[in-house]
Order: structure tokens, then C-alpha cells, then sequence
């Protein structure tokens, strides 16, 4: 008899320990687990640093939007910069690496 009770603890204890681990590796490992908890974490981190960075980009090119509206300076300087305009009656030197010079005058549009 006192084998038998023996028996039934000792398969008692296995039982709450088998079970112990299989619940542990279920919050582990499980699909609402630690890892998976831990893995959204730094998904959200990702997320939000990404959102930040959007956000002051959408800042920068709010601003510049609202220059090129209202800043008639702004744009002239663009269109001179980026498209090579110049104004009427006005002469642009340019020099070349060569040392010989060219000149534009009078003209809208690119210049050369």
C-alpha cells in the first residue's frame, strides 16, 4: 500500500510538473506569448521612429510649400538656381575650367 501511494504521488508530481512546463512554454512561445510580446514591442518602436522621422519631413515641405505661396523672393531665387533663368535685360558671366568665358544677355528662359 505505501508503494502504490507512493506510485500516485510521484505520477501526481509529474503530472503538475509536465503540466507546468508545457504552460510555461506556452507563455514563451505562444502566439500571445513573451517573445511575441517583446516582438510587437520593438515592431511599435520601429513604427513610432518612422512616424517621427514622416512627421518632421511632412514639417519641412509644409513650410516650403507655404513659401513658395507666399514668398514671390523665394521663387525667383528657385527658378534662378534650379532653371537658370534670369531676368530681362540682365548678363550672366559664366567661366569655364578652361579659362575662356561665355555670356548670356537678354534672354527668359535657360542660359547657357
Amino acid at each position: 500500500m505505501l508503494q502504490a501511494k507512493t506510485k500516485r504521488i510521484l505520477l501526481l508530481g509529474f503530472i503538475v510538473l509536465a503540466s507546468s512546463v508545457s504552460i510555461m512554454a506556452w507563455l514563451w512561445y505562444g502566439e500571445s506569448g513573451f517573445v511575441h510580446l517583446y516582438q510587437t514591442k520593438v515592431e511599435r518602436e520601429v513604427s513610432l521612429e518612422r512616424i517621427r522621422i514622416l512627421s518632421e519631413e511632412n514639417k519641412v515641405l509644409l513650410e516650403e510649400i507655404h513659401r513658395l505661396r507666399t514668398d514671390m523672393d523665394y521663387v525667383e531665387s528657385l527658378a534662378r538656381e534650379q532653371l537658370n533663368l534670369v531676368k530681362e535685360n540682365e548678363v550672366i558671366y559664366r567661366f569655364g575650367t578652361d579659362g575662356v568665358s561665355k555670356e548670356s544677355s537678354g534672354k527668359k528662359g535657360r542660359g547657357e
